[in-house]
């Protein structure tokens, strides 16, 4: 039974979605160009677009773990990177990294292609 893989592969859509977003919050935002600020922005939200889109193309466990990763790094960002008394960019950078760390898990603990590679779930391949 095959699944219709757009569907299967929603998560990755939204992730490309929010990548794209961050990306371009510089502009948005009105950060300082350059900036610590804009270019985490640049790179994480660059980063996401990438493994989103690679992973559209065919699923890689390492690829959608990388996403997590990201999605953790730009939710904490604001506090590792001393911007988080400017609200408008902290609150952004939460709901763009949180959002993008629940749907790579998400897709993580429900894409058959990838449940085999969590520990207790038979083997790997």
């Amino acid at each position: 039974m095959e699944t219709n893989p757009t569907v299967k592969r929603w998560q990755d859509q939204l992730i490309l979605l929010l990548g794209l977003w961050f990306f371009i919050t510089p502009w948005v935002f009105a950060y300082p160009l350059p900036s610590v600020q804009a270019w985490t922005a640049f790179i994480s939200g660059a980063v996401m677009v990438v493994l989103a889109a690679f992973d559209l193309y065919k699923t890689y466990f390492w690829a959608v773990v990388l996403n997590l990763l990201v999605g953790i790094w730009v939710a904490v960002s604001p506090w590792v990177l001393g911007m988080a008394d400017n609200a408008e960019l902290t609150w952004n950078a939460v709901i763009v990294g949180v959002a993008a760390a629940v749907l790579a898990l998400w897709e993580m603990r429900t894409d058959p292609e990838l449940v085999k590679h969590w520990p207790g779930a038979g083997h790997a391949t």
